[in-house]
């Protein structure tokens, strides 16, 4: 069967697309292409466009398409649940689907964060976070702890409470004043243990101890964290680093929130990026592996104490907060079956068995690329960073960072069938994080592509 479309069916398409359809996070130039990909199939590890090309996923859609492309069984699970009941909500009501997805999540999660609040995506989730941590201080009888600190650099999400917390400032100029009562504290690039100490001795950490004792502990209310930072090249905390975070956070008496929008669901080789680094936070956010993609998903895992308190506080007694789609019965329906799947087939066990092989070949990129600076990541997420001669020293230019990112890494991909992401947040890097199914042969394929869009990097800053 042929899944191509013909030539007037996709200018069409694009065109219609160019003409009605806003984009995100789109340059206008590239919006207006003639060359704009119309993707309108996956399967497994690949994309296919209109033409019938075939595309490698390298960074499994935006982070997410962890159980791979079009797979039947998902579908089939939201179509039971269609016939069944396709909507119903968890406002003084609860469905199975919600139930069901809600359980198999907090017996995934670690420690005692047992109780979830759906929403509908990452930014989503983490605004809950945000509403729930001011609200929960409230019923404490501590209403002024409402300042919370994040990372430099670290992405949160979009809507104006996330982007507050995100450490981006361009994302962040736009919109002019934001959330008031957010600060950020160094992150980790660079750092390492000094010989002899601890965690505790991070400058980073120790800064955050400052700024917390400057502003007061009883005005801080949380620490927002990735277990690895995404934004600035996939930031692996330094050993200890998250013990470090809990013992401030219970020092100072603040609630400690890993965002584990990207990190949950397998990308690092665990359930939970907490889990990996051997720490339970207060609250987790969650969305994009939840359902591998399949349906729009995001959540609060809160511990079920935190929880409890709110609920039972005289000051609340009840979250105040909530969504009409949150917990709707089709997306939780997806994630039930998207995690059952992943566990089953024991796609963890293929990160963690593939994640040597992976690193092998990142360090084979590093001795054939002199642009290549490092590389940095863990499981199936890693950024390149790149640089003008990693030997000599050169820095790229202002003008070949914004060349590399804008022309030159997106033509080779194009070239060789390859989407994924060259970054410019904090550096010039390529970011990889392909499905999580992903064997030696994908990876093999993935890596042509890579040292194909390293080649075209090189030559241009040679020249």
């Amino acid at each position: 069967m042929s899944h191509t479309t013909s030539e007037a069916a996709v200018v069409d398409t694009r065109t219609l697309a160019q003409q009605h359809l806003f984009p995100h996070f789109t340059r206008g130039e590239v919006w207006r292409s003639d060359n704009l990909p119309v993707i309108v199939r996956g399967e497994g590890c690949y994309l296919y466009d209109e033409s019938g090309r075939r595309w490698l996923d390298g960074l499994a859609g935006l982070f997410c398409v962890n159980i791979g492309h079009g797979r039947s069984d998902i579908p089939a699970a939201a179509m039971k649940q269609m016939e069944t009941l396709a909507y119903w909500t968890n406002w003084g009501a609860a469905h199975p689907a919600a139930v069901e997805a809600a359980t198999t999540i907090a017996e995934l999660a670690p420690g005692d964060l047992d109780t979830v609040f759906f929403v509908n995506s990452g930014s989503e989730a983490v605004e809950s976070a945000i509403k729930f941590i001011r609200q929960y201080w409230v019923g404490q009888g501590k209403p002024d702890k409402q300042i919370i600190f994040s990372r430099e650099m670290a992405y949160h999400g979009t809507t104006l409470g996330a982007l507050a917390v995100t450490g981006i400032e361009k994302y962040k100029a736009p919109f002019g004043q934001l959330m008031p009562g957010t600060r950020h504290f160094p992150n980790t690039i660079g750092e390492t243990i000094p010989e002899g100490g601890t965690a505790a001795d991070l400058p980073s950490l120790k800064r955050l101890v400052e700024m917390i004792e400057a502003e007061g502990a009883e005005n801080v209310a949380a620490i927002f964290a990735e277990p690895v930072q995404n934004s600035r090249g996939a930031l692996v905390p330094p050993e200890g680093y998250w013990q470090e975070l809990r013992r401030i956070a219970d020092r100072y008496e603040l609630l400690l929130v890993a965002d584990e929008v990207i990190c949950a669901y397998g990308r690092l080789g665990e359930w939970f990026g907490s889990a990996k680094y051997g720490v339970v936070p207060d609250l987790i956010t969650f969305a994009k592996g939840s359902t591998s993609g399949y349906a729009p998903l995001g959540g609060v895992l809160i511990r079920g104490a935190l929880a409890q308190q709110l609920m039972d506080s005289p000051q609340a007694g009840i979250f105040t907060h909530g969504a009409t789609w949150g917990g709707h019965p089709v997306a939780t329906a997806v994630a039930a079956t998207n995690l059952a799947a992943l566990r089953d087939e024991r796609v963890l066990d293929n990160v963690r068995g593939n994640e040597g092989y992976f690193q092998q070949q990142l360090d084979a990129m590093v001795a054939a690329h002199p642009s290549v600076r490092e590389w940095r990541g863990t499981g199936y997420f890693y950024a390149i960073e790149l640089t003008g001669d990693r030997e000599s020293g050169r820095e790229l230019t202002e003008q070949q960072s914004v060349e590399l990112v804008r022309q030159v890494m997106p033509q080779a991909m194009r070239e060789v069938g390859l989407i994924t992401r060259p970054d410019d947040r904090g550096a010039t890097m390529l970011m990889l994080s392909p499905p999580l199914v992903s064997d030696r042969e994908v990876l093999d394929d993935l890596f042509r592509g890579v040292d194909a869009t390293l080649a075209a990097v090189d030559a241009h800053v040679r020249g």
